[in-house]
Protein backbone atom coordinates (compact mmCIF):
# COMPACT_ATOMS: atom_id res chain seq x y z
CA UNK A 1 0.00 0.00 0.00
CA UNK A 2 1.70 3.46 -0.78
CA UNK A 3 1.22 6.68 2.15
CA UNK A 4 0.57 9.58 1.34
CA UNK A 5 1.76 12.16 3.75
CA UNK A 6 0.20 14.99 3.86
CA UNK A 7 1.29 18.29 6.00
CA UNK A 8 -1.93 20.00 7.18
CA UNK A 9 -2.01 23.30 9.46
CA UNK A 10 -4.97 23.72 12.27
CA UNK A 11 -5.86 27.51 10.36
CA UNK A 12 -6.58 25.23 6.83
CA UNK A 13 -9.90 23.49 7.97
CA UNK A 14 -11.32 22.82 4.44
CA UNK A 15 -8.21 22.32 2.55
CA UNK A 16 -8.27 19.53 -0.09
CA UNK A 17 -6.55 17.05 1.81
CA UNK A 18 -8.75 16.83 4.82
CA UNK A 19 -11.43 16.52 2.35
CA UNK A 20 -9.91 13.60 0.62
CA UNK A 21 -9.05 12.33 3.97
CA UNK A 22 -12.79 11.91 4.83
CA UNK A 23 -13.52 10.50 1.64
CA UNK A 24 -10.64 7.77 2.07
CA UNK A 25 -13.01 6.77 5.30
CA UNK A 26 -15.90 6.70 4.05
CA UNK A 27 -14.58 4.28 1.06
CA UNK A 28 -13.06 2.16 4.17
CA UNK A 29 -10.20 3.37 3.91
CA UNK A 30 -7.15 4.00 6.69
CA UNK A 31 -6.29 7.43 7.28
CA UNK A 32 -3.74 8.74 10.48
CA UNK A 33 -4.32 11.92 12.16
CA UNK A 34 -3.45 14.66 14.89
CA UNK A 35 -5.26 15.10 18.06
CA UNK A 36 -4.86 16.70 21.57
CA UNK A 37 -3.64 13.57 23.09
CA UNK A 38 -1.95 11.58 20.69
CA UNK A 39 -2.06 10.98 16.47
CA UNK A 40 -4.96 8.09 15.94
CA UNK A 41 -5.64 5.61 13.64
CA UNK A 42 -8.83 6.39 11.81
CA UNK A 43 -11.47 4.19 9.90
CA UNK A 44 -15.13 4.34 9.72
CA UNK A 45 -16.57 3.52 13.17
CA UNK A 46 -20.15 2.15 11.51
CA UNK A 47 -18.27 -0.09 9.26
CA UNK A 48 -17.04 -3.73 10.57
CA UNK A 49 -14.56 -3.94 7.84
CA UNK A 50 -12.77 -1.03 8.67
CA UNK A 51 -12.68 -2.04 12.21
CA UNK A 52 -10.65 -5.32 10.52
CA UNK A 53 -8.65 -3.01 8.66
CA UNK A 54 -7.69 -1.26 11.71
CA UNK A 55 -6.76 -3.87 13.92
CA UNK A 56 -4.75 -5.38 11.06
CA UNK A 57 -2.64 -2.54 10.60
CA UNK A 58 -1.82 -2.09 13.72
CA UNK A 59 -1.06 -5.82 14.47
CA UNK A 60 -3.94 -5.43 17.76
CA UNK A 61 -6.11 -7.94 19.33
CA UNK A 62 -9.62 -7.93 18.10
CA UNK A 63 -11.16 -7.52 22.02
CA UNK A 64 -8.95 -3.95 22.53
CA UNK A 65 -12.12 -1.77 21.55
CA UNK A 66 -11.65 1.03 19.81
CA UNK A 67 -12.97 4.48 20.66
CA UNK A 68 -15.56 6.33 18.17
CA UNK A 69 -14.68 10.31 17.70
CA UNK A 70 -17.05 12.25 16.87
CA UNK A 71 -17.17 15.92 16.09
CA UNK A 72 -20.48 17.76 17.50
CA UNK A 73 -22.95 16.35 20.36
CA UNK A 74 -26.04 15.74 18.44
CA UNK A 75 -23.63 13.23 16.89
CA UNK A 76 -23.50 10.66 20.17
CA UNK A 77 -27.21 10.26 20.17
CA UNK A 78 -27.87 7.66 17.16
CA UNK A 79 -24.52 5.88 18.83
CA UNK A 80 -26.04 4.92 21.82
CA UNK A 81 -29.04 3.82 23.97
CA UNK A 82 -29.30 6.86 26.37
CA UNK A 83 -27.61 10.05 26.68
CA UNK A 84 -27.97 10.35 31.08
CA UNK A 85 -28.10 14.04 32.91
CA UNK A 86 -24.49 13.02 33.94
CA UNK A 87 -23.37 12.00 30.46
CA UNK A 88 -24.98 15.59 29.46
CA UNK A 89 -23.05 17.02 32.42
CA UNK A 90 -19.68 15.51 31.51
CA UNK A 91 -19.80 16.32 27.68
CA UNK A 92 -20.70 20.16 29.02
CA UNK A 93 -17.77 20.21 30.92
CA UNK A 94 -14.67 18.64 29.09
CA UNK A 95 -16.05 18.12 25.22
CA UNK A 96 -14.25 18.99 23.00
CA UNK A 97 -11.15 17.47 24.67
CA UNK A 98 -9.36 14.37 25.98
CA UNK A 99 -12.04 12.79 27.93
CA UNK A 100 -14.13 9.03 26.78
CA UNK A 101 -17.06 8.27 28.10
CA UNK A 102 -18.64 4.47 28.00
CA UNK A 103 -21.92 4.34 27.35
CA UNK A 104 -24.41 1.40 26.30
CA UNK A 105 -23.92 0.91 22.12
CA UNK A 106 -26.81 1.38 19.95
CA UNK A 107 -27.23 -1.13 16.93
CA UNK A 108 -25.77 1.11 14.82
CA UNK A 109 -22.33 0.64 16.19
CA UNK A 110 -20.77 -2.69 15.19
CA UNK A 111 -19.32 -5.17 17.21
CA UNK A 112 -16.03 -5.16 15.70
CA UNK A 113 -15.65 -1.34 16.51
CA UNK A 114 -16.21 -2.09 20.40
CA UNK A 115 -14.00 -5.36 20.33
CA UNK A 116 -17.60 -7.58 20.81
CA UNK A 117 -18.92 -5.43 23.95
CA UNK A 118 -22.51 -4.06 24.17
CA UNK A 119 -20.80 -0.78 24.81
CA UNK A 120 -19.29 2.05 23.14
CA UNK A 121 -16.27 4.27 23.98
CA UNK A 122 -17.22 7.57 22.04
CA UNK A 123 -14.89 11.18 22.25
CA UNK A 124 -14.73 14.29 20.90
CA UNK A 125 -11.58 15.93 20.48
CA UNK A 126 -10.87 19.52 20.76
CA UNK A 127 -7.90 19.48 17.70
CA UNK A 128 -9.09 21.31 14.83
CA UNK A 129 -7.63 19.53 12.17
CA UNK A 130 -9.53 16.33 13.84
CA UNK A 131 -12.57 18.09 14.06
CA UNK A 132 -12.40 18.78 10.60
CA UNK A 133 -11.07 15.40 9.33
CA UNK A 134 -14.40 13.76 11.18
CA UNK A 135 -16.85 16.35 10.25
CA UNK A 136 -15.61 15.54 6.13
CA UNK A 137 -15.37 11.34 7.25
CA UNK A 138 -19.34 11.25 7.90
CA UNK A 139 -19.02 12.19 11.93
CA UNK A 140 -18.05 8.61 13.28
CA UNK A 141 -14.10 7.94 13.14
CA UNK A 142 -12.74 4.99 15.37
CA UNK A 143 -9.52 5.56 16.00
CA UNK A 144 -6.96 3.66 18.48
CA UNK A 145 -3.76 5.21 19.26
CA UNK A 146 -1.46 5.45 15.35
CA UNK A 147 1.11 2.78 15.75
CA UNK A 148 2.00 -0.41 16.22
CA UNK A 149 0.03 -2.29 19.35
CA UNK A 150 2.28 -2.40 22.03
CA UNK A 151 4.51 0.39 21.32
CA UNK A 152 4.66 4.22 23.06
CA UNK A 153 1.68 6.17 21.27
CA UNK A 154 3.13 8.66 18.38
CA UNK A 155 3.27 12.24 19.41
CA UNK A 156 4.02 13.41 16.46
CA UNK A 157 3.63 12.30 12.63
CA UNK A 158 7.06 10.74 12.12
CA UNK A 159 6.11 7.97 14.81
CA UNK A 160 3.32 7.09 12.75
CA UNK A 161 5.67 6.89 9.59
CA UNK A 162 7.87 5.00 11.30
CA UNK A 163 5.08 2.34 12.74
CA UNK A 164 2.03 2.30 9.78
CA UNK A 165 4.24 3.65 6.35
CA UNK A 166 2.85 1.13 4.01
CA UNK A 167 0.32 0.03 6.32
CA UNK A 168 -3.11 2.84 5.69
CA UNK A 169 -3.74 4.68 2.94
CA UNK A 170 -2.83 8.70 4.32
CA UNK A 171 -1.10 10.42 7.36
CA UNK A 172 -2.05 14.09 8.56
CA UNK A 173 1.00 15.63 9.64
CA UNK A 174 -0.64 17.86 12.34
CA UNK A 175 2.76 18.66 14.00
CA UNK A 176 3.39 18.23 17.43
CA UNK A 177 0.64 16.83 19.79
CA UNK A 178 -0.17 19.20 22.75
CA UNK A 179 -0.79 16.77 25.31
CA UNK A 180 1.14 13.83 24.96
CA UNK A 181 -1.10 11.30 26.83
CA UNK A 182 -4.32 9.20 25.72
CA UNK A 183 -7.57 11.03 27.12
CA UNK A 184 -8.70 9.86 30.75
CA UNK A 185 -11.21 6.78 30.15
CA UNK A 186 -14.70 6.94 32.02
CA UNK A 187 -17.42 4.08 32.25
CA UNK A 188 -21.16 5.56 32.84
CA UNK A 189 -22.42 2.31 32.32
CA UNK A 190 -21.72 1.26 36.13
CA UNK A 191 -23.46 2.38 39.53
CA UNK A 192 -21.07 5.00 40.00
CA UNK A 193 -18.89 6.29 36.67
CA UNK A 194 -15.46 4.95 37.16
CA UNK A 195 -12.31 5.76 35.73
CA UNK A 196 -11.16 3.19 33.50
CA UNK A 197 -7.55 4.94 32.26
CA UNK A 198 -6.48 8.00 33.60
CA UNK A 199 -5.46 11.12 31.89
CA UNK A 200 -5.40 14.47 31.21
CA UNK A 201 -8.63 15.42 33.01
CA UNK A 202 -8.29 14.06 36.68
CA UNK A 203 -10.69 12.46 38.86
CA UNK A 204 -10.58 15.85 40.86
CA UNK A 205 -11.87 17.54 38.14
CA UNK A 206 -14.80 15.06 37.21
CA UNK A 207 -16.15 15.08 40.80
CA UNK A 208 -16.28 18.53 40.39
CA UNK A 209 -18.85 17.92 37.67
CA UNK A 210 -20.66 14.55 39.47
CA UNK A 211 -19.26 14.63 42.83
CA UNK A 212 -18.72 10.88 43.42
CA UNK A 213 -16.53 9.07 40.74
CA UNK A 214 -14.85 5.57 41.33
CA UNK A 215 -11.72 4.30 39.94
CA UNK A 216 -11.15 1.13 38.34
CA UNK A 217 -9.21 -1.00 40.95
CA UNK A 218 -7.58 -2.73 38.26
CA UNK A 219 -6.10 0.98 36.92
CA UNK A 220 -2.47 1.04 38.18
CA UNK A 221 -2.07 -3.05 39.42
CA UNK A 222 -1.23 -5.95 36.81
CA UNK A 223 -3.38 -6.87 33.49
CA UNK A 224 -6.43 -8.10 34.18
CA UNK A 225 -7.63 -11.89 33.05
CA UNK A 226 -11.18 -10.33 31.95
CA UNK A 227 -11.77 -9.02 28.61
CA UNK A 228 -10.69 -5.10 28.35
CA UNK A 229 -13.80 -2.68 28.67
CA UNK A 230 -11.62 0.02 27.46
CA UNK A 231 -8.60 0.56 24.99
CA UNK A 232 -5.10 -0.25 27.33
CA UNK A 233 -6.62 -2.18 30.16
CA UNK A 234 -5.94 -5.72 29.26
CA UNK A 235 -2.35 -5.61 27.38
CA UNK A 236 1.10 -4.32 27.31
CA UNK A 237 1.38 -0.90 25.59
CA UNK A 238 3.55 1.84 25.33
CA UNK A 239 6.38 -0.48 25.34
CA UNK A 240 10.18 0.08 24.46
CA UNK A 241 12.08 -2.69 23.12
CA UNK A 242 14.53 -2.58 25.93
CA UNK A 243 13.72 -4.09 29.31
CA UNK A 244 12.06 -0.91 31.63
CA UNK A 245 11.84 -1.13 34.92
CA UNK A 246 10.51 1.69 37.71
CA UNK A 247 12.05 2.35 40.79
CA UNK A 248 10.66 3.47 43.39
CA UNK A 249 11.56 5.13 46.58
CA UNK A 250 13.54 8.06 48.10
CA UNK A 251 16.06 10.04 45.43
CA UNK A 252 18.99 9.20 47.09
CA UNK A 253 18.22 5.29 47.21
CA UNK A 254 17.15 5.17 44.16
CA UNK A 255 19.80 7.13 42.46
CA UNK A 256 22.60 4.59 44.17
CA UNK A 257 20.51 1.58 43.36
CA UNK A 258 19.87 2.59 39.45
CA UNK A 259 23.56 3.19 39.32
CA UNK A 260 24.49 0.14 41.04
CA UNK A 261 22.70 -1.89 38.16
CA UNK A 262 24.01 -0.12 35.68
CA UNK A 263 27.27 -0.74 36.68
CA UNK A 264 26.87 -4.02 36.40
CA UNK A 265 24.76 -4.60 33.14
CA UNK A 266 27.37 -2.45 31.34
CA UNK A 267 30.01 -5.08 32.72
CA UNK A 268 28.03 -7.63 30.91
CA UNK A 269 28.14 -5.19 27.55
CA UNK A 270 24.50 -4.27 27.54
CA UNK A 271 23.58 -0.38 26.51
CA UNK A 272 21.47 0.89 29.50
CA UNK A 273 19.32 3.85 29.82
CA UNK A 274 17.75 6.25 32.29
CA UNK A 275 14.33 8.40 32.59
CA UNK A 276 14.93 10.55 35.13
CA UNK A 277 13.98 14.26 36.19
CA UNK A 278 15.73 17.91 35.61
CA UNK A 279 16.98 17.57 38.80
CA UNK A 280 18.60 14.44 38.78
CA UNK A 281 19.61 13.50 35.37
CA UNK A 282 23.39 14.33 35.84
CA UNK A 283 23.48 12.02 38.45
CA UNK A 284 22.87 8.85 36.79
CA UNK A 285 25.72 6.85 34.41
CA UNK A 286 23.81 4.89 32.14
CA UNK A 287 24.55 5.27 28.14
CA UNK A 288 21.79 7.01 27.43
CA UNK A 289 19.79 9.23 30.24
CA UNK A 290 16.98 11.29 29.50
CA UNK A 291 15.12 13.74 31.72
CA UNK A 292 11.67 13.95 31.45
CA UNK A 293 11.46 17.35 32.91
CA UNK A 294 10.20 19.43 35.74
CA UNK A 295 8.60 17.26 38.47
CA UNK A 296 6.44 20.43 39.14
CA UNK A 297 5.49 20.70 35.68
CA UNK A 298 3.55 17.32 34.81
CA UNK A 299 2.14 18.26 31.23
CA UNK A 300 5.84 18.23 30.24
CA UNK A 301 6.64 15.18 31.45
CA UNK A 302 3.27 14.01 30.19
CA UNK A 303 4.68 15.80 26.57
CA UNK A 304 8.04 14.14 26.62
CA UNK A 305 7.14 10.02 28.11
CA UNK A 306 6.28 8.71 24.37
CA UNK A 307 9.16 10.76 22.18
CA UNK A 308 11.98 9.46 25.30
CA UNK A 309 10.73 6.10 25.09
CA UNK A 310 11.27 6.05 21.04
CA UNK A 311 14.90 7.61 21.73
CA UNK A 312 15.86 4.59 23.66
CA UNK A 313 14.50 2.34 20.78
CA UNK A 314 16.68 4.12 18.34
CA UNK A 315 19.71 4.03 20.09
CA UNK A 316 19.26 0.17 20.80
CA UNK A 317 19.38 0.97 24.58
CA UNK A 318 18.97 -2.63 26.16
CA UNK A 319 17.94 -1.96 29.79
CA UNK A 320 16.01 1.04 30.70
CA UNK A 321 15.04 2.30 34.59
CA UNK A 322 12.93 4.95 35.35
CA UNK A 323 12.39 6.92 38.22
CA UNK A 324 8.85 7.03 39.86
CA UNK A 325 6.33 9.67 39.45
CA UNK A 326 3.51 10.81 41.57
CA UNK A 327 0.03 8.75 41.63
CA UNK A 328 -1.70 11.37 42.33
CA UNK A 329 -3.94 14.10 39.37
CA UNK A 330 -2.09 14.24 36.09
CA UNK A 331 1.45 12.11 37.73
CA UNK A 332 -1.42 8.96 38.09
CA UNK A 333 -1.40 9.12 33.62
CA UNK A 334 2.33 8.80 33.62
CA UNK A 335 2.84 6.18 36.19
CA UNK A 336 -0.57 4.09 34.37
CA UNK A 337 2.00 4.59 31.32
CA UNK A 338 5.06 4.07 32.85
CA UNK A 339 3.43 0.51 34.64
CA UNK A 340 2.19 -0.91 31.75
CA UNK A 341 5.72 -0.06 29.50
CA UNK A 342 7.37 -2.06 31.91
CA UNK A 343 4.63 -4.51 32.11
CA UNK A 344 4.33 -3.49 35.81
CA UNK A 345 7.93 -4.45 36.70
CA UNK A 346 8.26 -2.02 39.52
CA UNK A 347 10.70 -2.12 42.54
CA UNK A 348 9.66 -0.40 45.96
CA UNK A 349 13.10 0.16 47.86
CA UNK A 350 11.05 0.80 50.93
CA UNK A 351 10.78 -2.79 50.88
CA UNK A 352 13.31 -4.12 50.31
Amino acid sequence: MKTQIVQVGQQHMESEWIQKAGAIIQMGGLVAFPTETVYGLGGDALNPASAREIYAAKDRPSDNPLIVHIYRMEDLSPIVKEVSESVRKLAEAFWPGPLTLILQKSELVPYETTGGLDTVAVRMPSHKVAQAFIKAAGGYVAAPSANRSGRPSPTSAKYVIEDLMGRVDMILDGGDVEIGLESTIVDMTTEEPTILRPGFVTREMLEKVLQSVEEDQTMMSADSKQAPKAPGMKYRHYAPKGDLTIVDGEEGPVVEYINEQIVRLQKEGCKTGVIATDATVSLYRGDVCKSVGNREDELSIARELYRILRDFDEKEVGVIYSESFDTSGLGQAIMNRLLKAAGHKIIHLNNI
